[in-house]
């Protein structure tokens, strides 16, 4: 997965928008002003921080040598995934899925009804 087809995936989900709020080398996706995905667009490979409830993180950890705790970020919520190959591009998907939806349950009710 590249930088183009990460932002697609991310984009089409309801509520999302995009900026840089971090400087020009960090793009970040909310969800209703909620982070929950930022990428490092000047690493190589790419990289990505992503939200994951603490037993994942630790389970990701141990199977992925890619999946590393999230920097610059709370280690117990975030993980950083390095793309280069190791990790599944469906694992990859599901772990934005599993973010997206983590961050949308913590929203007021009302705003996660307006998601729908």
């Amino acid at each position: 997965m590249d930088a183009e087809s990460l932002r697609d995936y991310c984009i089409r989900k309801a509520g999302v928008t995009e900026g840089f709020p971090f400087g020009e080398g960090i793009l970040v996706f909310k969800v209703k002003k909620k982070i929950f995905i930022l990428v490092s667009l000047g690493s190589s490979p790419l990289q990505f921080n992503v939200k994951t409830n603490p037993e994942k993180s630790a389970m990701l950890r141990e199977q992925y040598k890619a999946i590393t705790p999230g920097y610059h970020m709370n280690k117990k919520w975030w993980n950083t995934v390095i793309i280069e190959g190791t990790v599944p591009s469906n694992l990859i998907r599901e772990l934005i899925d599993h973010s997206y939806e983590l961050v949308v349950k913590s929203l007021p009710k009302k705003q996660q009804q307006d998601l729908l």
